[in-house]
């Protein structure tokens, strides 16, 4: 089977959230299929990496886009129907290399990585298609704007509501939509009843992350993740504010280790508190969750899943996450991880971690248990078959039906398109 592949952030190599699901959906599907991935890159690395993403799949078809002219085409997308977002993964070269593509190429499916590509399956209106929305964005954009003052509340409401407007039609005009989460499948069919959607779990790399030997430090405590994105901004500010000096209070040499890249000056000053630790990008995080008694996920905005929770699980780090934070995986709060909201409930989880080791190596255990039955990428791959064989077998009747290939797509695509 001949399948194209889009997504909106070049997926190699598969080091952040934005592209370890595609790339692990990429080189799943390229193990029986011919698969063509069609993505923007964004840097010189990225474009270096061409080829190394040409060994995961049968071909690669980029375009350039700096990042002036990605904001340029955000900021002009502010007073117009089409969400800004997608100003941003906008490309007028990208769109004719697909253009050319489909009027050459035949494929049996085709594979849209999030909303913001969904726009570039115009042309192949008679093939099957999937749109992994992965998380709704357009309702991370609406939670955005209950956490930020004015102008800013009024910028997130407006991305929102036009980005619901957007994903209720690619919906509709995509033969399955999925999610990574039954929560998030909750808010597609919110969104747009009258779709098809299914959902399949992020994975996580079981022999990368995996349980090390060595000793821990009770007294340290672990938080991972890009420290210029918002959520773990406000995560880690009021994480020290709040619920460290609690901890601290019990256990005066308590300390915290942010580990991400990029930290935002909000984090830099973090490092001025007494405990905290401030690391920037480091080379491999596995060090960090190994010495630690604990790894955090503490946010008060969490779409989806969290990487960062599921590999320190598979590395058999215990971990306390939010309650919000730990709905994005498939793992059961008090069995396979703790689950606490207010800063002395969280608190409270983290010393009984931190003073008890038999507690600890209990949900060590158990984290790592559930992340082989439930998160394992081979697992979350045969349910992706599944669904993309009940999508063929549903279109196979359809197919007939549909406008040529070249035509634009079903509905009202043309707002949406790329420019």
């Amino acid at each position: 089977m001949r399948i194209l592949f889009l997504c909106h952030r070049f997926p190699y190599p598969p080091n952040s959230g934005g592209n370890i699901r595609s790339f692990n959906m990429i080189r799943h599907l390229s193990e029986d299929h011919s698969v063509v991935v069609a993505s923007l890159t964004r840097s010189e690395a990225e474009r270096a990496a061409i080829t190394d993403l040409g060994q995961h799949c049968a071909a690669v078809v980029t375009a350039p886009i700096g990042p002036a002219s990605a904001w340029m085409k955000t900021i002009l997308a502010l007073p117009t129907p089409q969400p800004s977002s997608f100003g941003y993964f906008a490309s007028q070269a990208l769109a004719r290399q697909l253009r050319i593509l489909a009027a050459e190429q035949h494929f049996d499916l085709l594979i849209a990585h999030s909303s913001s590509v969904g726009p570039y399956a115009a042309p192949f209106a008679a093939v099957p298609k999937i749109i992994d929305f992965c998380d709704m964005d357009s309702q991370k954009w609406l939670v955005y704007r209950d956490h930020r003052s004015f102008p800013l509340s009024l910028g997130y409401g407006l991305e929102g509501n036009k980005l619901s407007r957007v994903e209720r039609r690619l919906a509709a005009d995509f033969d399955c939509a999925t999610c990574a989460t039954p929560a998030e499948l909750e808010s597609l069919q919110a969104i747009a009843p009258g779709a098809t959607g299914d959902w399949f779990p992020n994975g996580v790399d079981l022999a990368f992350f995996q349980p090390q030997n060595g000793d821990y430090d009770p007294d340290q405590l672990c938080f991972l993740g890009r420290m210029d994105y918002f959520p773990n901004v406000q995560a880690m500010t009021t994480f020290v504010r709040e619920v460290l000096p609690l901890v601290r209070a019990r256990r005066p040499n308590a300390r915290l280790v942010i580990v991400g890249s990029s930290p935002a000056p909000a984090v830099r000053a973090l490092a001025q508190v007494e405990g905290v630790t401030v690391t920037g990008r480091v080379p491999d995080v596995r060090s960090f969750l190994t010495a630690s008694a604990c790894s955090l996920a503490p946010l008060l905005i969490a779409r989806g899943t969290q990487n960062k929770i599921l590999e320190s699980l598979a590395m058999g780090v215990p971990v306390v996450a939010s309650t919000l934070a730990a709905r994005g995986l498939d793992a059961v709060p008090g069995e396979h991880l703790l689950a606490a909201e207010e800063p002395a409930a969280m608190a409270s989880a983290l010393l009984s971690v931190m003073t008890d080791p038999q507690e600890r190596r209990r949900l060590a255990l158990a984290g790592r248990a559930r992340m082989e039955s439930h998160h394992s990428w081979a697992g979350a791959m045969e349910k992706f078959d599944r669904i993309i064989d009940r999508t063929l077998a549903a279109s196979g009747e359809e197919s007939a039906a549909r406008v040529p290939a070249g035509a634009e797509a079903p509905g009202d695509q043309r707002s949406v398109a790329p420019s």
